[in-house]
């Protein structure tokens, strides 16, 4: 496996053991893409916040990165998920002030991972968004709470969206609105992308999940 590479804001994060009350958005980019990729759209989405983009761990090309294999559409392999979660788990700790909020943001296969740290340590997330992404099968640790606590969660994807497999979506109908206070977009005439409809979404989401424009959670 190979290390996560971040990109950043102009914005500088403190030393790792300083806690501060600032969230930071972390982006997952989708299978095939690379950490640039969803780069331009942080400041579109969240102005007031710092960002971070990262690399998933498997190159499948030069340029061309993923989080897990592909193996069964929409029905990923659970210990590949879980070592990629905590690749992104390592960075954070490593990289980010202790205690930092994060705001998990992900396209695609992307998207399951921005759920798969909601699942694994929801005390961290502040808000997760979910751009033409689903969620895994099964029990995470984070379930119960999240059952109790439903942070908030934007799930937008396109209608005309036929590459994420069918079960995966009913899966996501499911398990989404009993774990989470629930914010869901269809764009009629969008595919499997993003467009400005859904960043003017996301924006005003965010804005509400993280105390608008003061960033804090």
């Amino acid at each position: 496996m190979t290390t996560l590479v971040d990109i950043r804001s102009t914005d500088t994060f403190d030393d790792p053991g300083a806690a501060d009350p600032r969230a930071v958005v972390v982006c997952l980019h989708g299978f095939g893409s690379h950490e640039h990729d969803l780069a331009p759209l942080a400041p579109l989405i969240a102005p007031a916040l710092q960002w971070a983009s990262l690399r998933g761990p498997r190159t499948l090309q030069p340029g061309s990165y993923a989080w897990f294999p592909i193996e069964t559409p929409g029905v990923p392999d659970p210990a590949k998920v879980a070592a990629a979660t905590e690749l992104i788990w390592e960075w954070i700790d490593a990289t980010l002030p202790a205690g930092t909020p994060i705001v998990a943001v992900g396209f695609s296969q992307g998207g399951l991972m921005a759920t798969q740290l909601l699942r694994t340590r929801p005390d961290r997330i502040a808000a997760t968004v979910i751009l033409g992404g689903f969620v895994q099968g099964g029990e995470f640790p984070g379930d119960k709470q999240l059952a109790r606590t439903r942070p908030p969660v934007f799930w937008g994807r396109g209608r005309e969206d036929t590459v994420i497999a069918p079960v995966a979506i009913e899966r996501t109908i499911d398990w989404l609105p009993g774990h989470s206070t629930l914010e869901v977009r269809i764009y009629p005439g969008l595919a499997h992308g993003v467009n400005q409809a859904e960043i003017d979404d996301v924006r005003a989401f965010l804005a509400a999940a993280t105390d608008g424009a003061g960033g804090t959670v």
